[in-house]
């Protein structure tokens, strides 16, 4: 009835297995690819009274507008720059973690340490934010108070630009440590002791044991974490972003990012048109890099490759 080869024979030959993931298909048809038809709001001057194909059909200015006037370029520049550190600092201090916790030999410790680095993963961004105004407010925050009580000048934080980067990524990897650092003790875990054993019976130290055995064993876990980061690499962490700076626009040159700015686009200006154009540009962004890495570490090692 069907050749044996092409998708019709293959949902004959499976209709069962087919059916059982129908209703995942249906719930990205619905929520994924059928709101997709929004990404025409990119190329219009939206107006309200005409909706979405009765709005002026403007081309690539709202994309022209972006690029000249350098909001791109600067959002690019930021949210680029804060991914990169949160991907690269990020895995490299879950890692050290997951390694010295794997080294404790105490269960009692370990489950301990354990719990209280995830616990501030569960922790909401309102919560974190009134923890940063408590510690860095002007008037009685605690770092302010603690500077004043040491003969020293109160610094206004939220009015110093150069130290948010910083302050920005303390607040990610303190949050997410907990859960990237499962992933990698998970991963450490699953290494069998008799490498560990065999490096022992030759003199390894621990230093050695762990330089070259369980480090290189991660390397698989670190490809495959690092590819799912970059095909969102151009979407920040907006609940992070948002709560911390809020609308304090003297921050805005150096954490203003792809996410926030969509965001204030639809709230403060309602230039739906603009806030598309941008968010496209993020999508698309990620796709192609996404794309290229895993083409590349295919090239290099088809078995770290996602596809």
């Amino acid at each position: 009835m069907f050749k044996k080869k092409g998708f019709f024979y293959e949902l004959n030959k499976n209709k069962i297995m087919f059916l059982m993931i129908a209703p995942t298909l249906l719930f990205f048809l619905i929520n994924s690819y059928a709101p997709m038809v929004g990404i025409y709001y990119a190329f219009t001057s939206y107006d309200f009274a005409g909706g979405l194909f009765g709005s002026p059909f403007v081309g690539l200015d709202n994309f022209k507008f972006l690029t000249q006037s350098g909001i791109l370029l600067k959002l690019t520049i930021n949210t680029l720059g804060y991914n990169v550190v949160f991907i690269i600092l990020g895995n490299v201090v879950s890692i050290g973690a997951a390694i010295l916790l794997s080294e404790v030999r105490g269960k009692l410790f370990k489950k301990l340490s354990q719990s209280i680095m995830f616990l501030p993963y569960f922790v909401s961004f309102v919560l974190i934010s009134v923890l940063a105004f408590n510690m860095f407010n002007a008037d009685s925050g605690f770092v302010n108070q603690l500077l004043k009580s040491l003969g020293l000048d109160p610094v206004d934080i939220y009015n110093t630009p150069w130290l948010w980067p910083f302050l920005i990524t303390a607040f990610y990897i303190w949050k997410n440590l907990g859960y990237s650092m499962v992933i990698y003790l998970a991963s450490i875990m699953g290494i069998s002791d008799e490498y560990y054993e065999a490096a022992k019976i030759d003199g390894a130290n621990i230093f050695q044991r762990i330089w070259y055995i369980t480090i290189p064993m991660l390397k698989s876990t670190f490809i495959i974490l690092l590819l799912f980061a970059l095909g969102s690499i151009m979407k920040g962490q907006f609940d992070l972003f948002y709560q911390l700076v809020g609308n304090n626009g003297v921050l805005f040159n150096v954490t203003d990012i792809v996410d926030t700015y969509v965001y204030r686009s639809l709230k403060v200006n309602f230039d739906i048109g603009m806030a598309t154009a941008a968010g496209l540009y993020q999508s698309i962004f990620g796709f192609v890099m996404i794309m290229t890495v895993n083409y590349i570490i295919k090239k290099i090692n088809d078995d770290y490759a996602l596809f």
